[in-house]
């Protein structure tokens, strides 16, 4: 008669698996960073090689500009975002997980209004998509921003819900900010990842902000 074998996993397995989940997060999130950085410098250089080529006076007729009213909300909107978050990360390393979900709750509802401006703004431009060299960055620009708002918060949302998903369980381990626990030391790394990928995304849109609202 066969036997069944039970395989459990040694305390070296297992730690070395959350060492593992938790560098996969860590790597994970500043790969993200590294593709929405190339993206954004395909979007970059179509930018800069359209307005410095300008054929035939083509690439912003009449000076033609996006709404800068809305372009200014929605950039402020993006970085109050990231503000909350990271002042939210701050709090929580100091041990005010309270703090935190107060502050991610604020980023999500600030991200979403962001969202929900830039698509307002595509539907109220003075150019069609293509009828310029700036028509279509911006248009390209706007698609961009809207995914990658819609990533971080998310992210950030997803990362709130599961937190308050799980705080009972390491209520008595030092709740999420000290326990050792596995799913404690992964919402941890989850956090710093998310902190940074919106921050990202903050820098991003300042400097897009600067090329079509200002320059």
């Amino acid at each position: 008669m066969a036997t069944q074998t039970t395989y459990q996993s040694t305390p070296e397995e297992a730690a070395y698996e959350q060492r593992a989940a938790e560098s996969a997060l860590w790597i994970g999130s500043r790969f993200l960073i590294g593709i929405g950085a190339f993206v954004y410098a395909s979007l970059a250089f179509a930018y800069f090689y359209l307005r410095s080529a300008n054929n035939l006076d083509f690439w912003r007729p009449n000076h033609v500009t996006a709404p800068t009213a809305l372009g200014a909300a929605i950039f402020a909107l993006t970085a109050a975002t990231f503000a909350c978050i990271a002042y939210g990360q701050y709090r929580f390393r100091r041990g005010e997980a309270a703090d935190l979900a107060v502050a991610g709750w604020t980023a999500v509802l600030l991200g979403a209004l962001a969202i929900g401006l830039q698509i307002y703004e595509l539907t109220r431009l003075p150019f069609y998509p293509g009828s310029s060299g700036y028509a279509s960055c911006f248009v390209g620009w706007g698609a961009i921003n809207i995914a990658g708002l819609v990533l971080s918060v998310y992210w950030i949302e997803t990362l709130l819900a599961r937190g308050h998903r799980v705080k009972h369980e390491v209520a008595g381990d030092g709740g999420l900010v000290r326990s050792g626990l596995p799913v404690a030391r992964l919402f941890r790394a989850n956090l710093e990842g998310a902190t940074y990928v919106m921050g990202f995304m903050t820098l991003a849109s300042l400097f897009f902000w600067v090329f079509f609202y200002l320059v």
